[in-house]
């Protein structure tokens, strides 16, 4: 396992193509360690979520890219943990900036325009001295419903932003974020030629599928929590629901986990199993 260095380019022996990580200077409860941005290439360099606005850590990056030439700055996201370092970036090094733009939903960083039209299934190719790699963008909404996962192809190393973390599972905010996409979202994740996992948060997980599917059934496993402490005290509000259905947490993850709960209640809505009432949830 590679320690994570705030700051510091640590190479991840990920394969043949070179892939550096730089751990952000942001750590916090929502962040973990921080948000690592990722150095693809030898000469001619992808970089990935640029994180927040930080001069000290822009500075990491020029060290980090030296007398290489940075081509493309890839977004997964536009939360302001991933994109807003991008546009200080990119004047510094005219690189060009890619990814979906920010829908229009509370917490999103609005500075970040792509460079180019971005699509499902687009590649990046990039031509390096030592050989060229290739980026493919993989559409994930569930996260939120601009979230891109990038496929190194070379390698079948799967840059997943917050759609799939270490240790952890992503928030869901609806109305942007979706239950019903963001398990869609996983389920195809299975039917890629997947090696390993690099996350936002986290450290590479070398088992991908499998840290997939536990992130599957680790959410309907919550979902069917959620429905069956529903039936018990049907009608009720959130806030009376998420108390029983995630008595396993923190008081203090109570709020984040309402929102989550939120996902799977609308998602259960739609699949005619609970409906809202006023203020009241009722099961069906």
């Amino acid at each position: 396992m590679n320690l994570l260095q705030p700051g510091i380019a640590v190479d991840l022996e990920t394969g043949e193509v070179p892939v550096r990580r730089i751990l952000g200077l942001n750590p916090g409860p929502m962040t973990g360690p921080g948000t690592n941005t990722y150095l693809v290439g030898s000469d001619k360099l992808t970089l990935i979520d640029p994180g927040p606005i930080d001069a000290v850590q822009l500075q990491n990056f020029l060290v980090a890219i030296g007398d290489a030439t940075l081509v493309n700055i890839l977004v997964t996201h536009t939360h302001g943990d991933h994109s807003p370092g991008a546009l200080a970036l990119a004047k510094q090094t005219g690189a060009r900036l890619v990814g979906l733009n920010a829908p229009q939903a509370p917490g999103q960083d609005h500075s970040f325009v792509s460079d180019i039209e971005c699509a499902d299934g687009d590649i990046i190719e990039c031509r390096d001295t030592a050989g060229s790699y290739s980026l493919q963008m993989i559409h994930t909404p569930g996260h939120v419903s601009n979230h891109l996962c990038f496929l190194l192809r070379e390698e079948g190393l799967l840059f997943t932003g917050d759609h799939v973390l270490q240790g952890t599972t992503p928030v869901i905010l609806p109305p942007d974020g979706d239950m019903s996409d963001y398990l869609a979202s996983l389920e195809r994740l299975l039917q890629l030629p997947l090696v390993a996992l690099a996350p936002a948060h986290g450290d590479v997980m070398p088992a991908p599928f499998t840290e997939i599917e536990k992130l599957i059934a680790h959410r309907l496993k919550r979902e069917a929590k959620i429905l069956e402490r529903l039936r018990l005290l049907s009608p009720c509000t959130d806030d009376e629901l998420v108390v029983s259905a995630y008595d396993d947490v923190g008081e203090h993850l109570l709020p984040w986990a309402k929102r989550t709960m939120s996902a799977h209640l609308i998602k259960l809505e739609k699949e005619g199993m609970a409906r809202l009432d006023k203020l009241h949830w009722q099961v069906l």
